[in-house]
Parts: structure tokens; C-alpha cells; sequence
């Protein structure tokens, strides 16, 4: 004789009495037990070859909150349409709207809506909609199958568009399009009784009742010993629990921070605004280069300038420089310097301002290295390897005996040891800071070739008029990019995803 647990036998007994099968919604009503205790006892049953579980997937039709609105209220275009046959099926569309109470951001949809379902015809030299012929002599325009939907599903609990026909199928998938409805898919399990457990279901005792948890009152009782403690089937599925974590590109930045750091990097940090000083003209960018123009570069409208009163020596240096070359042996620009120019405020464009910032301070040893994390910002198309906002990785290294090789050697181990690149590839840029100038690209099986970023030796027009004297090279690699290889991202807006399921499930490293 089979002994079953009281709620064992009591959702065995359900099941037979309901012809041998039910949804696991049926016996939560028929039991009142929570989904979560049916499910427990339903896999235990089946270990017993008691019962099977035959799961299934529906896709549910749910309204949004809009979608509820206009199921109750109407659709805009209903409004319209009813409020210009109230005006004799001719009206003004602004009329139309302002009677029908139509708010001004959904006129434009309603009318897109009555002219796409041939209510009426649009007319645009005098702004006017005319109720189409075929309903101009009718009361009432019929309803259509989107709005026949919409009210279906308002009044149940539960559509299934599987059981809906190919009509309202189409009018479902529409009324998704119009982000009136979700389709969501939902698993449903259905518990069958077998043949030994029908018999067990008139057989079965009822075991002893079990604890589930050892309390202080049965410890000092010592009614622990009289009791049965319920086992627990360590490896029966339960549901996935999801623990916060920080987010992946965040412990991927923090992982470069720390690598950096211990190969005796000192972080440079600053503010997101910044002058056009430092963020052009001390790096050689001449003042009419077309990366100043509004297209290229954020610039800020309140307030429009800043103080650089106080880089007075660095100031004068590099407007010499830009002007005719100063001391560096270089011709210079050879235009007329603009000091409100050079304050102009701009949201900064890649990092290397900081990498000027430091060293115009003048604060470090040499030897040194110095790197920072920066956000930047570029009026960039978005598409999958841009965005108008994006993270760069700015480093410097100074040092009297530095070459190329020492550049790319560096570069060589950003791409394989932090992007996890298999192989890399140097090609000659152009920067008007950095000559030499090269630009990094990365290699990774199965992911493809991705450019990083540019790279190159500060040219003297950059370090003298800072105050350096020795050679500097310096790298600003998209940092993202990095990312996006390690983790086999081929679309940049992955990164600033707010996928749940992605984040979920990417690993921790």
C-alpha cells in the first residue's frame, strides 16, 4: 500500500475525480493550495509513477495600459471619425479633433488610422476629412476586428491566439504593432493520473503529518523527537532565483581599472565639461578644424564660457604654437589665435583632454604612466558600432627613451589580454597631436575584425608648450569595442541594454 503525504493524496484524489487529468490552475482553485506547493507535489508524484506532467506553450494576448483605455473609451480614430459625421461627414480635421476631445499628440495617429482603414478620404488643400461613400449613409461605422479584440480581451481573464481565428490573429499582431497588446508566450502543465495512481488514489493511506521546520518550542519541548521531519528531494527543479550582481560592463571596467593600476597606472579623472582649450587647442588642434564644428562636438549653451585665467603660461605657449610654432621647430597654423575660443565649453569629446590636463599640471615623475576611464561625447549616427555617447580608454606614458614599439607593444596587450583578441594589426593614422600616428584594429575567431581606436607619439607642438621634455606616447582606445569583443557583442547597444534576461544570464567574471 502506497503512503502519501496529506497534500499527495489529496491533489491524486482531485485529479481522478476530474477524469484523470488537470491544469495545475484547476487544482490550485480545487485545493487551495499556492501553484508552488501543487508543482511540489506533482514532481513527487510522478517519481512515483503516480502521475506524468505534459507541459504546453500558449501565447497569451495581453493589453497594455493604453490598450485598456481605448478598449473602454475607444480607439482615437473611432472619435474622429464619429465626430465628423456628427459635422455632416465633412469637417476641418483640427475641428474634428477638438470636438471629438482628442489630445493634439494623437490627432495625427487617429487620422493616419481613418484614412488607412478607408472611413475617409483626407483632403489636404483645405484640411479637411470626408467620410468615404461607402459609409456615408451609415449610422454607425461597423466595428472592426481590431476594436472587436480589444474589448475580447478586456472582458476575460485569458486569450489564447491560438484559439482565435486567422482574422483577429492578424488584428492581434496590429494591435502589437500599435503597442496596444503584448503577445506573450505561457507554459501551462497539465497533471495526468496513471493507472497506479488511480489505484493509489483509492488505496492510499494518509502519512503522519510532517514538520517542515525544527522550531525552538519542539527543541525545549522535546517534541522533536515524537515528530517525522519532511525529506527534501535536493534535486527536484525549483524555480530560478535571479541574485543581484553589478552589472557585466561595469566589472569589465573595474577588471581594466585594476589591471592598469597593477602595471603602476595613476588614474586621471576630470569633469565631463570642458574647455575647447584643452580639448582642442592644446592637443594642436587648430581652431577652424572641422571636429570643432557643431556636427561633430556637444557644445554647451549655458553657461557658453570658462575660466582658463588660470593655465595663463600653458595659454600663451600654445597660442604662439598654433600662431607660427613658438619653439617646437614647427610653422605653426598660422592664423590669429582667439582667446574666446579657447573658452568656449563643450561637453569633452574623447579623454585625451585629461591626458593634456595632467601634463600641463606638471605633477608626476619621470618616468610616469597615467590612464583614465572617460565618457565622451560625439553627435555620432547610432548603429551597431556607434553611439553619440560611449566610454574611451586614455592612456599616456612618459619616459626619455621611448619609440614606436614600446607604443605598439602596449596596444598589443590591451587587444590580447583584455579584449581577448587572437591577433592584432597596426596601420599609419593621422592625428594632428601624434606623429607618428597608428590605429588599431583586432582580430577574433569567430567575432571578426574590430577597429579600437588611434594612437601615436604627442608631437612637440603638444608637449612643449605644456612644459614636457621628453617624449610622450598616448593611446585612446574605445573601450566598449573592447567589450564588445570579449563578450562577443556584435551590437554596441547591447552594452546599455536593459534586456533583463541578458543581464541574467551573463556570467559573472
Amino acid at each position: 500500500m502506497v503512503e502519501l503525504r496529506a497534500q499527495e493524496q489529496q491533489i491524486l484524489s482531485a485529479i481522478d475525480t476530474q477524469g484523470g487529468k488537470a491544469s495545475v490552475d484547476q487544482l490550485v482553485e480545487t485545493c487551495g493550495f499556492p501553484d508552488a506547493a501543487v508543482m511540489r507535489a506533482a514532481l513527487t508524484l510522478q517519481e512515483k509513477n503516480l502521475l506524468t506532467i505534459q507541459a504546453a506553450t500558449q501565447n497569451i494576448i495581453k493589453l497594455t495600459a493604453e490598450g485598456k483605455i481605448y478598449a473602454q473609451n475607444g480607439l482615437p480614430e473611432r472619435k474622429l471619425i464619429h465626430a465628423v459625421a456628427e459635422m455632416g461627414g465633412k469637417a476641418d480635421l483640427r475641428e474634428a479633433a477638438k470636438k471629438a476631445g482628442l489630445e493634439l499628440q494623437f490627432v495625427q495617429i487617429a487620422q493616419g488610422w481613418v484614412i488607412r482603414k478607408k472611413w475617409a478620404i483626407y483632403a489636404s488643400q483645405d484640411n479637411t476629412l470626408n467620410i468615404s461613400e461607402a459609409f456615408l449613409h451609415q449610422v454607425i461605422i461597423p466595428e472592426g476586428c481590431d476594436e472587436t479584440l480589444l474589448k475580447h480581451v478586456c472582458s476575460k481573464e485569458q486569450v489564447v491566439l491560438d484559439d482565435l481565428s486567422d482574422v483577429l490573429k492578424d488584428a492581434a499582431e496590429q494591435l502589437k504593432k500599435r503597442k496596444l497588446a503584448t503577445i506573450e508566450p505561457k507554459t501551462s502543465r497539465v497533471l495526468k493520473i496513471t493507472e497506479e495512481g488511480k489505484k493509489a488514489a483509492a488505496e492510499a493511506t494518509t502519512a503522519a503529518p510532517e514538520v517542515t521546520k525544527l522550531t525552538p518550542e519542539l527543541i525545549i519541548t522535546g517534541k522533536w523527537r515524537e515528530i517525522k521531519l519532511q525529506k527534501y528531494n535536493i534535486e527536484a527543479p525549483v524555480a530560478k532565483t535571479w541574485s543581484g550582481k553589478k552589472h557585466p560592463y561595469l566589472s569589465f571596467l573595474d577588471e581594466v581599472r585594476a589591471k592598469l593600476v597593477q602595471l603602476g597606472f595613476q588614474e586621471m579623472t576630470g569633469t565631463a565639461v570642458e574647455t575647447s582649450f584643452f580639448n582642442f587647442d592644446a592637443l594642436n588642434v587648430p581652431q577652424d578644424h572641422p571636429a570643432r564644428e557643431a556636427s561633430d562636438i556637444y557644445y554647451i549653451k549655458d553657461p557658453k564660457y570658462g575660466d582658463v585665467g588660470s593655465h595663463a603660461t600653458a595659454l600663451e605657449q600654445v597660442k604662439e604654437t598654433h600662431q607660427n610654432g613658438w619653439k617646437t621647430g614647427s610653422t605653426g597654423w598660422g592664423y590669429s589665435y582667439s582667446l574666446e575660443a579657447a573658452q568656449r565649453l563643450i561637453l569633452r569629446g574623447h579623454g585625451t583632454c585629461l591626458s593634456a590636463r595632467t601634463l600641463e599640471a606638471g605633477k608626476f615623475e619621470v618616468p610616469s604612466r597615467h590612464f583614465s576611464i572617460a565618457r565622451v561625447y560625439r553627435p555620432e549616427i547610432t548603429d551597431r558600432t556607434h553611439l553619440s555617447e560611449f566610454n574611451q580608454v586614455e592612456g599616456i606614458i612618459i619616459d626619455e627613451n621611448l619609440t614606436l614599439k614600446d607604443l605598439l607593444g602596449v596596444l598589443g596587450k590591451f587587444a590580447l589580454e583584455i579584449a581577448g583578441a587572437d591577433k592584432v594589426r597596426f596601420k599609419p593614422d593621422y592625428f594632428p597631436f601624434t606623429e607618428p600616428s597608428v590605429e588599431l584594429s583586432a582580430y577574433k575567431e569567430g567575432y571578426g575584425w574590430i577597429e579600437f581606436g588611434g594612437s601615436g607619439i604627442f608631437r612637440p607642438e603638444v608637449t612643449q608648450p605644456l612644459g614636457v621634455k621628453v617624449p610622450v606616447i598616448a593611446w585612446g582606445l574605445g573601450v566598449d569595442r573592447l567589450f564588445m569583443m570579449r563578450s562577443g557583442i556584435s551590437d554596441i547597444r547591447m552594452i546599455f541594454s536593459q534586456d533583463l534576461d541578458w543581464l541574467r544570464k551573463k556570467q559573472v567574471t
